[in-house]
């Protein structure tokens, strides 16, 4: 897999994310939610101020010190993938990197930017955002809150066995987290990567090694 394609895809991972996340927060107001498919596929608005699954830490001093590691993060990522097409690693195992990287740099743009050029997605009532709005956005650079829209209930209003450790009784519902499409290009990188890890890393037979087998195999002799 060449530069030229690792980029393509890149390019084409964070368009589609972005274009999903600007027409979200321009059209619905957070916690507005429309069906897609049935009653398990819909678009549900909602803005993740820090980790994955909604995790914050440490206030205004933990996003900014999130932001800026996804940032090293990154550009620590550009290096790797640039040695990984040098070094001819596996096509499949520097297309799982593509995914992860391209995810990583997708909801990185929104924790950037996105303060910057929206103004708020107010709870609790019908407003939309805009964008360039007059008097500046919702909050400084590195500040921003990550878009995410995706909700798959597949599995609702199920409830745990009562003999069930901790949970027994307890209603269960799956899959509960709401995400973004960069959030599902990592997850299908590194759920790849974890599955076709052996494929990935191994290593091919070379001449010598194939020579010193055939030489130590039997050989069978007519008497």
């Amino acid at each position: 897999m060449n530069g030229k394609k690792v980029f393509a895809l890149i390019a084409a991972i964070i368009f589609i994310d972005q274009a999903l996340k600007f027409y979200i927060k321009l059209n619905f107001f957070i916690g507005e939610e429309h069906a897609i498919i049935g009653n398990w596929a819909r678009l549900h608005f909602v803005e993740n101020e820090g980790m994955a699954w909604g995790l914050k830490f440490g206030g205004d001093f933990g996003k900014i010190a999130l932001t800026l590691f996804r940032l090293a993060a990154v550009i620590w990522g550009v290096f790797l993938i640039k040695g990984f097409i040098q070094k001819k690693y596996h096509s499949g195992f520097i297309l799982c990197a593509s995914l992860i990287f391209a995810g990583a740099l997708g909801n990185l743009i929104d924790s950037i930017f996105y303060g910057l050029i929206f103004n708020a997605s107010v709870p609790y009532t019908t407003l939309v955002a805009q964008l360039f709005p007059m008097g500046g956005g919702y909050a400084p650079i590195l500040h921003g809150k990550v878009v995410d829209m995706f909700y798959f209930p597949i599995i609702q209003n199920a409830h745990f066995p009562s003999w069930f450790p901790f949970w027994g009784g307890e209603e269960f519902e799956f899959f509960r987290p709401v995400f973004n499409f960069a959030d599902a290009a990592i997850s299908s990188g590194v759920i790849a990567l974890f599955l076709f890890q052996g494929k990935f890393f191994k290593e091919p037979e070379n001449e010598d090694t194939a020579a010193s087998n055939n030489a130590e195999s039997p050989v069978d002799t007519a008497e």
